[in-house]
């Protein structure tokens, strides 16, 4: 069966890597669409992505995060009766080459969400200690409260079945969604498997989320997911 499939792109300030990210992209799933979430970056990305043949660009008015871009790519997949979507960072750290790794187990109707993991080989970019160490708490919450081992649980390589877009467009998480999603979504009854990957360090710029930020959001998302399985 034919899929039709959805690359979705959340991009802040990502200019010097934005092209590149679609660029390879297209080569590596062709047959996919794109829609990159520009949320209101304050640089040339809109720009450079409006020049780029038949990619759709959707500008946020206001910055609002990455959990709202990534939203607002569910609901241009659904309204547009996309069967699947697949999220890719504007930041180059994903890798293109990889994503029909994690595209597979949604394709063969196995899992809602596929969470690309690159934890599971540990080859490529590991992310900073810190965030590993972050990472590693996580994986043992999340492990603990859905009774299955997530090594990944920040990773926002992901893709994700119609049923999974059209509950994540009514709930999820606005505020550094990917590990509290993996709970709401489990503690859903929707299947969730992660594939091993290959990441690199994002090709320009600087991340928003800065050592002391990192631990606000370990507090924070914590928090978030426990008072949610408290429910």
């Amino acid at each position: 069966m034919n899929k039709n499939i959805l690359a979705i792109v959340p991009a802040y300030n990502e200019e010097n890597s934005i092209a590149g990210v679609i660029g390879d992209i297209k080569r590596y799933l062709p047959e996919a669409d794109i829609v990159v979430i520009n949320d209101a970056s304050a640089d040339r990305t809109a720009d450079v992505v409006r020049v780029i043949p038949g990619v759709r660009i959707i500008d946020l008015p206001i910055n609002l995060g990455i959990g709202s871009a990534v939203q607002t790519g569910f609901r241009y997949a659904l309204r547009n009766n996309y069967d699947m979507a697949v999220q890719i960072d504007g930041d180059g750290q994903h890798m293109a080459s990889e994503v029909k790794k994690v595209l597979r187990p949604v394709i063969d109707g196995i899992a809602d969400m596929s969470i690309g993991s690159r934890y599971l080989e540990k080859k490529g970019f590991l992310s900073s200690p810190l965030r590993r160490f972050g990472n590693f708490i996580f994986m043992i919450v999340n492990s603990t409260l859905i009774r299955q081992r997530i090594t990944d649980n920040t990773s926002g390589f992901r893709a994700y079945s119609k049923e999974a877009l059209r509950f994540l467009n009514r709930y999820y998480p606005s505020d550094y969604p990917e590990p509290e999603s993996v709970v709401l979504l489990a503690r859903s009854g929707f299947r969730i498997m992660e594939v091993p990957v290959i990441m690199k360090e994002r090709i320009a710029g600087e991340s928003s989320i800065t050592p002391v930020k990192t631990i606000y959001y370990m507090i924070k998302v914590m928090l978030a997911i426990l008072a949610r399985f408290s429910r």
